[in-house]
Order: structure tokens, then C-alpha cells, then sequence
């Protein structure tokens, strides 16, 4: 199974389990992802939804193998949801979300943390938006909630240029909010979740709701914005020159391109 479910003490965990592709979102997890988000935000017996990945990386964003066949095979047959419907189902979740970042976040792996409302990373983690050495744009509203969350001048960084951060600077600039030891991560961030899901969920969706309203529209145009972006430059010559580097094991030569 891709996504791996458990639910203990009103705590739904969901596991990401591709761990021989770094767990890379192909449309068969963005679906079941997006699912069982659906399903926890309507189970009565779910407060708190916990976010993990299964081996050395939390999640490395789009599996680019398959945004290959998207961009070149006119056949290709989208999921039910896909990266879309997660950011819906993100986006709509009432409840707590909670990050336990164990490795790698590449792209959505970075910037699902701007929906967390609680991020711990394991010391072992790194964080990366490769969007420009993809020719694409931002995703997941990545453009509006990571200024807010980090500040304009982290976040362009973070966002322009394509650079490995630390799980230490991911802490500092604060895209997660606490460092834990690899063999502590996930104790940790159980233990953190389990202390929200003891509070009434009619008083955490209040919470949430409250805090979330405010910027609902602004996460709406910023995802419009960006998708009209990587609508424009996916499969222009940057994005074909990235998938193509890619799938020949080189690094990219943007140097003669717009």
C-alpha cells in the first residue's frame, strides 16, 4: 500500500510508503491521500490527522517520471484527485494537521508544511523547492503562505533558488517549529498530537477555522496564480530541458534559455 493508515487515541496517522521512489507522489498517493484526508476530516472519532513518511524521505514531491509521461504522452490518465484535489482536501481540513517531517522534503515535501498547523523535523531532514531548476512555478499556495510564514526574504530564497536547507535552518526561519533526534521524531510528535486530541474537536475546529479564515481568499488567488504559471511553462523549453536532464542523469543547461 502506498499510504499506510492507523488511528489510535482519536490520532489518524497517514504514512506515506513509496519509500524506494522517496515516497514521491505519484496520482495513485495524491488520491489516497486526499481521501483519507476526506474521511478523517468526517470521522467523529478522528481530532488530529499526523503526517509521516516510511524510510529516509518524508516526501520527494511530484514523482518526476510521471510528470514526464504527463507533459509527453497525450493518453495520460489523471487520478481522481491528483496534486489538485490534495491541495483541496489540505486546504478544506478542519481539523489539526500535524507534520513529522523523519527525511527528505522536496518540493510538496516542503511546502505541505505551510498547511501544518504543528511541523517537527528529525535532524536528518533537508528541505528543497526546486521549482526554478524544474522551469516551473510555485505550488500549493507556496507563494503567498511561505512569505507569511517565514518572511519575504526566507521565502525567496527558499522558493527561487533551488537550494538544500537544513533541518537546523528549517527551524530558524520557521517552517517547522520543532528539531527532534530521528529515533525521538515520531514519539514526539505522537505525543504532541495526542495531547491536542484529548480537547474537544468542536473547540479545534473552532480554532482552526478562526485562525484559517482570514486568508482563505488569499490561498485561493495565490493557487490561481500559480496555476496559470505552471500552466504556461510546463512543457516549455526550461521544464523539457529539466525532465530531460533528468531522465539522462545530467544536470540542467538553462543558460541559453528564457
Amino acid at each position: 500500500m502506498k499510504l499506510l493508515i492507523e488511528t489510535h487515541n482519536r490520532v489518524r496517522t497517514l504514512t506515506f510508503n513509496r519509500p524506494d521512489a522517496l515516497n514521491a507522489f505519484d496520482e495513485a498517493l495524491y488520491d489516497a491521500t486526499a481521501q483519507a484526508l476526506i474521511d478523517a476530516a468526517d470521522d467523529p472519532d478522528v481530532a488530529v490527522v499526523l503526517l509521516t513518511g516510511n524510510g529516509r524521505a518524508f516526501t520527494a514531491g511530484t514523482d518526476l517520471k510521471e510528470m514526464a509521461q504527463r507533459v509527453g504522452d497525450p493518453d495520460f490518465v489523471p487520478g481522481r484527485y491528483g496534486f489538485p484535489g490534495l491541495i483541496d482536501a489540505l486546504v478544506a481540513f478542519p481539523k489539526p494537521l500535524i507534520c513529522a517531517v523523519n527525511g527528505l522534503g522536496l518540493g510538496l515535501g516542503t511546502t505541505i508544511l505551510g498547511f501544518a498547523d504543528l511541523a517537527f523535523v528529525s535532524t536528518a531532514a533537508r528541505f528543497k523547492c526546486p521549482f526554478t531548476s524544474l522551469g516551473v512555478a510555485p505550488e500549493a499556495a507556496s507563494s503567498y503562505l511561505l512569505p507569511r510564514l517565514l518572511g519575504r526574504q526566507e521565502a525567496a530564497w527558499l522558493l527561487m533558488s533551488s537550494e538544500w536547507i537544513s533541518a537546523e535552518q528549517a527551524v530558524d526561519i520557521g517552517l517547522a517549529w520543532r528539531l527532534c533526534e530521528p529515533a525521538e521524531l515520531l514519539d514526539v510528535a505522537t505525543t504532541h498530537a495526542e495531547q491536542l486530541a484529548r480537547q474537544p474537536i468542536s473547540s479545534l475546529i473552532a480554532v482552526k477555522r478562526t485562525m484559517n479564515e482570514p486568508i482563505r481568499a488569499q490561498i485561493d488567488a495565490a493557487r490561481d496564480r500559480e496555476n496559470a504559471a505552471f500552466a504556461e511553462l510546463m512543457g516549455g523549453p526550461a521544464n523539457t530541458e529539466a525532465l530531460t536532464a533528468f531522465a539522462e542523469g545530467r544536470a540542467p543547461d538553462f543558460t541559453t534559455l528564457p
